[in-house]
């Protein structure tokens, strides 16, 4: 039995996908653990016939809310006939599926996962690492354009009040992970939750976690994105929500990277984060008066990630993937989002 076979199972859900792919070489897939993941997992499936990717929930306690693979699978599902790219969904499953928990198998589509280095020969020139970079920009506002009740998301969340909701879904995510004091995560949630965030104009689908490495970069071409992958956090709201989240992850020349942040955008020739709100500005005409309470928000938002994604590791239940010394992050995130808002 192979290591991640009780998390995977492939002896029961091989057979499935020789059905769907109708090809028997399904029928007995290795599994490999794609790395990375860091609430949900994430496996490779492979066979003579080829490779998918499966994602499920981690082992263990599961946080009231969290882990939602059919959410995933829905949005993805939805997506596939506009312009956003993304990985066909091959099956999905409840809990009384083969797994005993919710899961979904999609496509493997091919490219590369930018993270801490660029592929050797891959935008190798500030020419190159600026289309990139606008390719995942023109695909984030793209993603917001998109009518969700003309594709079936009509009901896949609530607009209205987006931004207090989420305020407080990431303070009640922190407090169920909190292992000690944080009276600067206490003090920016406070702020937050009496911010006006006015209403959007128009709802989007949002996202959630929009970075450079949640997206697959198109392997010869870095001026076009091949899929936008893990949608565990995506909903109907706000879509400067995305847009401050991407600017927390960017990091400049000379700035120190969070942990579990990849920080490859601080090389010489990637553009600053003035670029990126100036390409988005442009392309979505968006009013971005208030873009710091957004980007104070992901700060926020990225520290009760962090206290979850420590928990967890503390725990067990993350296939012994080490993620470093997280024991302080999420208040030291907390403290930057303060120290950079005004508001």
């Amino acid at each position: 039995m192979g290591e991640f076979d009780d998390l995977t199972r492939p002896d029961l859900v091989g057979p499935v996908l020789a059905d769907i792919l109708s090809d028997e070489a399904w029928r007995a897939p290795e599994v490999r653990l794609i790395s990375g993941g860091k609430s949900n997992l994430t496996f490779e499936l492979a066979c003579a016939a080829g490779s998918v990717v499966l994602r499920r929930p981690p082992s263990g306690h599961l946080l009231r809310g969290a882990h939602d693979m059919g959410r995933e699978a829905r949005v993805q599902a939805a997506l596939a006939e506009t312009d956003v790219p993304v990985a066909r969904v091959l099956y999905s499953s409840d809990e009384t599926g083969p797994l005993g928990v919710p899961f979904y198998v999609m496509a493997k589509i091919d490219g590369y996962a930018i993270r801490d280095v660029l592929p050797d020969g891959y935008a190798e020139d500030a020419a190159g690492r600026t289309a990139l970079t606008d390719a995942l920009i023109d695909t984030l506002a793209d993603l917001h354009a998109v009518d969700a009740y003309a594709i079936g998301l009509g009901g896949y969340g609530r607009p209205t009040g987006f931004m207090g909701r989420q305020v407080r879904t990431w303070s009640r995510q922190f407090e169920a992970a909190r292992t000690r004091p944080a009276p600067a995560m206490d003090e920016l949630g406070r702020r937050l939750a009496a911010y006006p965030f006015a209403e959007p104009a128009r709802p989007s689908i949002v996202h959630g976690d929009y970075r450079l490495d949640n997206v697959l970069m198109d392997p010869v071409d870095p001026s076009r994105v091949g899929a936008v992958l893990d949608w565990e956090l995506s909903t109907l709201g706000d879509p400067l929500a995305d847009l401050g989240t991407l600017l927390f992850y960017w990091t400049e020349a000379g700035e120190k990277s969070p942990l579990l942040i990849p920080a490859v955008t601080a090389q010489n020739g990637f553009p600053g984060r003035a670029h990126i709100t100036e390409r988005y500005a442009l392309r979505s005409n968006a009013d971005l008066a208030d873009l710091a309470a957004y980007v104070a928000y992901a700060h926020f938002k990225f520290a009760a990630i962090v206290q979850g994604v420590y928990a967890r590791a503390a725990a067990g239940v993350m296939a012994g993937q080490d993620f470093g010394d997280l024991s302080g992050e999420a208040e030291r995130l907390a403290a930057e989002g303060l120290d950079h808002w005004k508001g």
